[in-house]
């Protein structure tokens, strides 16, 4: 494995993941999927389902519902739909090492804090498993194919957290980056 190559790529995977967080698993992919990514923002809590998420995703096309909620919300479709569809470059198995280290447990805690399970239990497998499966089709990671991945029909946001965990990520980033991995 190439050192500088992950120190590039690990960085990027952790801001990546983060700014795609922002507006919204091991290695096998899973039995069940998500159906539906539970929002809450504020007082704002919302019930969106995975294929409309998929649409938006696909199409640019926004549902009803969607858009309604976007809108109490003052998110924009298309920036949703941006970070929906942001790529980033990722070995499946490089990334499965990654986050089977030390420093992508403590990724994966501090993104299991807004991303979660409802019952926020095995929580660390569900994002590491769905992270990972997301990469195996075409060494690429989007959000949308994490949320579509992920191994249980309900996963939950906290909006309010996010730019705590953005903040936190950021740092962790900055270290990382100096660190021989």
């Amino acid at each position: 494995m190439d050192l500088v190559v992950m120190n590039v790529r690990f960085p990027h995977f952790c801001l990546s993941l983060m700014f795609a967080s922002l507006l919204a698993g091991a290695g096998t992919l899973p039995l069940a999927a998500a159906e539906r990514v539970v929002l809450t923002y504020s007082v704002l809590r919302e019930s969106i389902s995975i294929e409309e998420l998929g649409e938006l995703s696909r199409t640019g096309k926004v549902s009803p519902s969607l858009k309604a909620y976007l809108k109490m919300a003052n998110k924009n479709p298309e920036e949703l739909r941006g970070w929906l569809n942001r790529p980033f470059q990722a070995d499946p198995v490089t990334l499965s090492r990654v986050l089977n280290s030390f420093a992508g447990e403590y990724v994966l805690n501090q993104v299991g804090q807004v991303i979660h399970t409802p019952s926020k239990r095995d929580n660390k497998e569900a994002l590491r498993g769905a992270i990972i499966s997301s990469a195996e089709k075409d060494n690429q990671v989007r959000l949308i194919e994490v949320l579509e991945n992920y191994p249980t029909p309900e996963l939950h946001v906290n909006g309010d957290r996010l730019m705590e965990l953005y903040q936190q990520v950021e740092g962790l980033t900055a270290m990382l980056g100096r660190l021989p991995f």
